[in-house]
C-alpha cells in the first residue's frame, strides 16, 4: 500500500470530501494562498477556488462562529483554529453555542461541521502556542473530540467527522506532520468512539493519546526486553469515550498507566483513572499513573521544553515502578 504523510492524509481527505459534497467549504487564517500554517491546506485554493477556500480575519471567534452559523443552514463546513492555544477566544461559539443548539432547540437545528486545530509542543513555539487542551472538552455535551495518532487514522476520522451530524474538535499534532504510514486511496472510516490496541499485552494497559502513542509503543518494546509484556491503546477519540475497550484491557492485566503531552493535572487521564476505578476497581494490582507535562508553562528554550515533555524513556519508568509495586 502507498505511504502518505500525516498531513498528507488530512489534506487528501478534505479534497476528496470537497469532490464529492458542493456543501463543503474551508475557512480559516492563512489556509488559501498560503496554504495553511503548516501546509496542511497546500493546493486547495488552486482546485476549488476562492467561494470554497476562504482566508479569514484574524478572529478566532469569527471563523468559529461563521462555521456555526453555516452549518445551521446545510452547510458543511471545516474551519480551522491556526493554535490550540487560541480556542479559548472562540469557546463561547463552540462549547455555548454549537455543543448545545442540537440539544436546547429540540433537534430542529443540527450545527455539523469541523473545527480542526493542532498543538506544536516540540517545535520551539513557546508557552502560548504549544498546549495540548483535550480535556477542557470533556464538558461540552454534544461537542466530539477526536485526536489521530497515525496518518491512517487522520484520513478514516476525518471522513467519519465529515459525515457526523455534529460539531467535531478535530485536533492534529504538529510533530506528526510529517510521519509517515500507509493510507488507502479510495473512502473509508475510521469509527468515533472506537479505541485502538495497537500492541497486545497482558502485563500493565498503557493508554495514549495522539503523539505519545508512539512514545507509548517504543517504551513497550523496552519493557518486552525486561519480559513485561503492555498492552498499548490509543484512545483516538477523546469525546466520546471507548470505555470498553479500556475496562476490559485493565481487568486482564491488572495495571493501568496514561500518557499524553497534556499538564497531568485535571487531564484526560484523570478520567481514565476514574473509568478504571469505577469499573476495575476490584483488578487493579497497582496505583494508577500519569505520565504527562509537569503544570507549569511550555517553555521556549529547546532544552528546557524537551525536558518538560513527556517521552519513551519516562513511560518505560513509570511502568516499571507500577509492574514492581
Amino acid at each position: 500500500m502507498r505511504e502518505l504523510t500525516y498531513m498528507e492524509a488530512i489534506r487528501e481527505a478534505i479534497s476528496q470530501a470537497m469532490e464529492r459534497d458542493e456543501r463543503i467549504f474551508l475557512l480559516g487564517e492563512d489556509i488559501g494562498a498560503y496554504g495553511g500554517a503548516f501546509g496542511v491546506t497546500k493546493g486547495l485554493l488552486e482546485k476549488f477556488g476562492r467561494e470554497r477556500v476562504i482566508d479569514t480575519p484574524i478572529s478566532e471567534a469569527a471563523i468559529t462562529g461563521a462555521a456555526v452559523g453555516a452549518s445551521i443552514v446545510g452547510m458543511k463546513p471545516i474551519a480551522e483554529i491556526m493554535y490550540m492555544d487560541f480556542l479559548p477566544i472562540a469557546m463561547d461559539q463552540l462549547v455555548t453555542h454549537a455543543a448545545k443548539l442540537h440539544f436546547m432547540s429540540g433537534g430542529q437545528l443540527k450545527p455539523s461541521f469541523i473545527l480542526r486545530t493542532q498543538y506544536s509542543l516540540g517545535r520551539a513555539h513557546g508557552a502560548q502556542h504549544s498546549e495540548f487542551l483535550p480535556s477542557w472538552f470533556l464538558q461540552a455535551p454534544g461537542l466530539k473530540v477526536v485526536a489521530p495518532s497515525t496518518p491512517y487514522d487522520a484520513k478514516g476520522l476525518m471522513n467519519s467527522c465529515i459525515k457526523e451530524g455534529a460539531p467535531v474538535l478535530f485536533i492534529e499534532c504538529a510533530m506528526l506532520y510529517r510521519t509517515k504510514g500507509e493510507v488507502p486511496e479510495e473512502y473509508y472510516e475510521v469509527p468515533i468512539g472506537k479505541a485502538e490496541v495497537r500492541r497486545n499485552g497482558t502485563d500493565i494497559t498503557i493508554v495514549a493519546l495522539s503523539r505519545m502513542v508512539w512514545e507509548a509503543l517504543a517504551a513497550a518494546e523496552k519493557l518486552s526486553a525486561k519480559g513485561i509484556e503492555a498492552e498499548v491503546i490509543d484512545v483516538r477519540t477523546v469525546q466520546p469515550i471507548d470505555r470498553e475497550t479500556i475496562v476490559s484491557s485493565v481487568k486482564k492485566t491488572g495495571r493501568l498507566l496514561y500518557t499524553s503531552d497534556e499538564m497531568a493535572t485535571g487531564s484526560f487521564g484523570a478520567e481514565i483513572a476514574a473509568i478504571a476505578m469505577e469499573h476495575a476497581f476490584e483488578y487493579l494490582k497497582a496505583p494508577f499513573t500519569r505520565v504527562c507535562a509537569p503544570d507549569i508553562p511550555v517553555p521556549f528554550s529547546p532544552p528546557l521544553e524537551k525536558e518538560y515533555m513527556p517521552n519513551g524513556e519516562k513511560v518505560y519508568e513509570a511502568a516499571l515502578k507500577i509492574y514492581n509495586f
